[in-house]
């Protein structure tokens, strides 16, 4: 991995104002992995009008992964906790600001260019659709002050940017442990007006596990089109699909007396999932100072899963068919109050989904019974303005306001009943943020904000018995940061932050029904330091570490005793680091480090603590020439035994990981 930093990052995290005066001194909150290259002005819809702590990841780093998922390569970021199930389609995600990966409270805005791509349950599987050597760049922006986005949005949101433009054609052909051979193949025509990108992605895989066969395809296009010098159209579209075995969980004795095995029982578990996205953009610059930008979109999800959770458990059949569709929208303006130099930012979305559950108890891929059909719409519309104020040259101040409304009905098809959504009401959400400036490199931050989180699947909606709706849970955060670059050879960046739930809820998660269960009020806090330094030419050390607390303040009346417990699946502690070294021209060697502290199994913090690791890669590419790239990855080079566990009120579940690893691959660019 190669961390640099170029000036032109300040430019990425300055508001837009700022950057059409050059006397102005811009406020960087940003951290970087990677090299990152702005070569325009951002539009509205900018991450660079956001004044929270954001951390980036150049197309260099993620080109050159070597990775069973690109989550696994967000999960290099500074303070990003990963959680890794390894079961086929069911991979994993990652998440981040105390809250877990487990699917019960997902708490992450996901976004490929620009485009909104959860599931309904907030889980990520579009993610996988995105295959390393198209990523242009990686934005995650942490924390409650960020108006741009509503559902989902609850500790912050990540956006997938793949690569646009550029005349270009680059292959990746990889080979590993595990019988492993992924290909990649994009392709980059510009003509000036008219620009095409494209890319062709395989992967097959034995896997660790026995039963852990997959195979994975993606394929997509990205078009834009350029009329005269202040319109841009666009247009993208995907399509995805895998078919994977699952190896299944085991006990502790199991996983210990053989972690590479399977259980009988898993023989017929697997999943096949196809995923497609689609679409349209327009970027209309008015003038020097106004600008629009808008996008329609419609995803598609189609998973069937059979899956045996434990010896005692029956197999399900689970099918979930989703359409998502809507529009989001952002008006741009900057200029001058007076002499002060002013941004105003007015946007919104409406998004809406069409959803599908199904569930049967199953023996062999044989469904027995139906357990769920479900069909539920929902619909969340929300708006936002957003101003940056520059009173003085050293002060930014980023007043904004959002709201949202939902929609939409539910049908148990099982037993021909309907429930309206929720009565959540306008949902507001007010933020303010504030940028000190007080020397050369520094920038002092601060920010406060709210952003909420309303039942997900059946959840959202007033199901009987219940008679009375459901309030949102409210999350209000704060934050205080600061941080301090010398170009080219050093940055760092310290952050104290604190988040709060009114009254937060999560999915059960092999509820028949999809139900939730109440948390109570939560409480969030935490530290994040990360510093990169160049001490020589082609010599970087890097390295984050970051500590969390979750903890339920004020547990649901019928369990007290859970008052000042640990939430599950969250460490306290999470680090990475790495050191690369380019001795000459040609060569480029890498290693690094990512890690984490155990954690609690449930909220009764009763089941012990598990979880944590501690692994290291090691890296090495040799530019043989021009065009011909060589390079050779070990992973987890000490063989260390880690794994994800979880408790399925019983007993402990265990899925061990991959052990030590080897895969080498040639890039080729024509």
């Amino acid at each position: 991995m190669r961390i640099s930093n170029f000036a032109m990052i300040a430019a990425l995290a300055a508001p837009a104002p700022l950057l059409a005066q050059d006397q102005s001194r811009p406020a960087d909150t940003s951290f970087s992995v990677g090299d990152i290259i702005v070569t325009a002005r951002g539009m509205a819809g900018n991450t660079g009008n956001v004044l929270t702590s954001v951390d980036r990841m150049g197309g260099d780093v993620a080109q050159a992964a070597d990775v069973d998922n690109v989550y696994e390569l967000i999960g290099q970021m500074p303070g990003v906790q990963v959680t890794d199930f390894n079961q086929g389609t069911t991979s994993g995600k990652f998440s981040l600001r105390g809250f877990n990966g487990e699917g019960n409270i997902n708490a992450v805005k996901l976004l490929i260019d620009g485009v909104p791509s959860n599931s309904n349950d907030g889980n990520m599987p579009y993610i996988d659709m995105v295959f390393p050597l198209n990523i242009k760049t990686i934005e995650v922006v942490r924390g409650t002050s960020d108006p741009r986005f509503g559902l989902h949005a609850i500790a912050g949101s990540a956006n997938i940017i793949t690569r646009s433009g550029g005349n270009y054609i680059e292959a990746r052909g990889s080979a590993g442990s595990y019988s492993t051979f992924e290909g990649q193949a994009v392709a980059g025509f510009d003509s000036g007006s008219l620009s095409q990108n494209y890319q062709v992605a395989y992967r097959d895989s034995r896997g660790y596990r026995d039963h852990g066969a997959s195979q994975r395809l993606s394929l997509s296009g990205r078009w834009g089109l350029s009329v005269g010098d202040d319109v841009a159209l666009g247009a993208i579209a995907r399509y995805y699909e895998a078919d994977a075995e699952e190896p299944g969980y085991l006990t502790f004795a199991a996983s210990r007396a053989d972690p590479q095995q399977t259980n009988a029982y898993n023989a017929s578990d697997g999943d096949e999932r196809d995923i497609q996205q689609y679409a349209l953009t327009a970027d209309v610059a008015f003038s020097d100072s106004l600008d629009w930008t808008s996008r329609a979109y419609f995803n598609r999800f189609d998973d069937d899963r059979f899956v045996k959770f434990s010896a005692g458990a029956s197999q399900q059949r689970r099918l979930t068919r989703e359409d998502h569709y809507g529009v989001m929208s952002a008006l741009h303006w900057h200029g001058e109050l007076g002499a002060m130099p002013l941004m105003l930012e007015a946007g919104g979305d409406v998004q809406r989904q069409d959803n599908q559950s199904l569930r049967w108890l199953a023996v062999e891929r044989v469904p027995t019974s139906q357990t769920r059909d479900q069909q539920f719409d929902l619909s969340v519309s929300g708006a936002y303005v957003q101003a940056v104020l520059e009173p003085a040259d050293w002060l930014r101040i980023t007043p904004a306001w959002r709201i949202d409304w939902v929609g939409g009905n539910f049908t148990n098809r099982l037993n021909s009943t309907t429930a309206p959504i929720n009565d959540y009401g306008s949902i507001d959400q007010p933020k303010l943020s504030v940028a000190v400036l007080p020397a050369a490199g520094w920038t002092l931050y601060g920010n406060w904000g709210r952003t909420f989180q309303i039942g997900l699947g059946s959840g959202a909606y007033l199901i009987a018995p219940r008679v009375v709706d459901l309030a949102p849970s409210i999350n209000e955060g704060w934050e205080l940061g600061a941080r301090y670059e010398v170009a080219g050879l050093f940055q760092a960046r310290v952050a104290y932050w604190e988040q709060s739930a009114s009254g937060e809820i999560a999915r059960k998660l092999n509820d028949p029904l999809g139900d939730f269960e109440n948390v109570g009020s939560t409480n969030r806090r935490g530290i994040d330091v990360q510093a990169s330094v160049t001490p020589a030419q082609g010599l970087t050390l890097w390295g984050a570490f970051s500590w969390q607390e979750a903890i339920i303040a004020v547990p649901d009346p019928a369990t007290p005793q859970l008052a000042g417990n640990a939430i599950n699946h969250t460490p306290e502690a999470l680090w990475s680091g790495g050191i690369d070294w380019t001795p000459g021209d040609v060569l480029t060697l890498s290693l690094t480090t990512r890690g984490q502290s155990s954690y609690h199994l449930t909220t009764a913090n009763t089941q012990g603590k598990w979880g944590a690791l501690a692994v290291f890669d090691a890296s090495a590419s040799w530019q043989v020439s021009e065009t011909v790239e060589l390079g050779l990855a070990v992973k987890n080079i000490t063989d260390d035994y880690y794994e994800y566990v979880w408790w399925d009120g019983a007993q402990s579940l265990h899925s061990p990981a991959n052990p030590r690893n080897v895969t080498a691959s040639a890039r080729l660019r024509f």
